[in-house]
This record gives C-alpha cells, structure tokens and sequence, in this order.
C-alpha cells in the first residue's frame, strides 16, 4: 500500500481516478525531502490544482510528510496545509493508515469543520480506490 499510495501515485492516481487527478507533475528536486509537484485536478473536481513540498520520506517506517504550499484549494483561506501520513501492519495481514493535518490559515479565518471532514472523505475515497486497485491486481507492487 505504501509503494502504491505514496511512491508511485504520481502514476498511479490518475490511471485509476482520472476524473480526480488528471496529472502530476515534478516541478523541482529528485523525489525526496524538497522536491515541489503541481497536482493537476481532473473534470471531476472543483480546484484546478496544487503545488505540494515533500517534508520527508521514510520507507522503512512507512511515513510520508508532506505540506500544500500553492493553488486554489488553499481557497484564498489557507497559507498551507501540512500532511503525514503513516502505516502500520495490521494483524489481519494488511494495514492501517494513519493520517493528520495541520491547517495553517491566513489572519483570524476559521476553518469549517464541514470543510475538513469534505477533505478528509476525499482522500479515503482515493485510498480506498488504490486498496481496490491492489486487491484487484496482487503482483502490481511486489
């Protein structure tokens, strides 16, 4: 899952929900800590995109960090928005995600809890989408 979800969902995401992420793409750096993508929103989406910084990578404990720095899903609210993502085994043999964000808003804004939970539901569709995906193709990521 975490090859999957974190190390090729550049790839991965938008052949599988195209109508959520059309495209990723490098804009600078090799991949780790530093590097900035632009996230490329499909038809299906209201945002057009988002330029996102990688915090860190960590293969071995299976975390990914990484902050929203850029675009239109910060909806003129958000100066940023700072993501980590981790995964355990599970005892059933699979595994258990693990996520948390820190919203950084501009001035005195709140943020909605609506809005959170809208995001938060986005990415469990889109996690749920990739654990179809790999159950439906076992040797994808061997």
């Amino acid at each position: 899952m975490f090859k999957a979800f974190v190390l090729d969902s550049d790839n991965l995401i938008p052949k599988i929900l195209p109508q959520a992420i059309k495209s990723v793409v490098t804009l600078e750096g090799d991949g780790g800590a530093g590097t900035i993508k632009q996230v490329n929103f499909g038809e299906g989406s209201q945002f057009k995109y988002t330029k996102q910084r990688i915090d860190g990578i960590d293969q071995e404990k299976f975390t990914y960090r990484y902050t929203v720095i850029e675009g239109d899903a910060l909806m003129e609210t958000l100066e940023k928005i700072s993501n980590e993502i981790k995964f355990e085994a599970a005892s059933d043999g699979g595994s258990v995600c693990k996520s948390s964000s820190s919203y950084y808003t501009i001035g005195d804004i709140n943020i909605k809890e609506e809005e959170i939970k809208a995001g938060k539901e986005k990415a469990s569709g889109m996690f749920k989408a990739i654990e179809a995906y790999l159950l439906a193709n076992p040797d994808a990521y061997n």
